[in-house]
C-alpha cells in the first residue's frame, strides 16, 4: 500500500519516540493504511455522487 515500514517508522520517531520496535511499526503501517483506504472510498463515493470523475480537495475532507 502507500504507507510504507520505514516511513511509517519515521512518523512514529519524529511524534518523539526514542525507539519503536518492528512489531509496532508493522502495526501502526497496517492500521494507517487501512484508514487511508477507508477515507480514500468514501472520497470517491461522494464525487461519484457529485457526478464527478475528479476526486477533490473538499471530497477528502468530508471523508474525514
Amino acid at each position: 500500500m502507500a504507507i510504507t515500514k520505514s516511513t511509517a517508522k519515521k512518523i512514529l520517531l519524529e511524534a518523539g519516540a526514542e525507539r519503536v520496535s518492528d512489531d509496532a511499526v508493522i502495526e501502526f503501517s497496517e492500521m494507517m493504511n487501512k484508514y487511508a483506504y477507508r477515507i480514500a472510498k468514501k472520497a470517491v463515493a461522494l464525487s461519484a455522487h457529485a457526478k464527478r470523475k475528479t476526486v477533490k480537495k473538499d471530497d477528502i475532507n468530508l471523508a474525514r
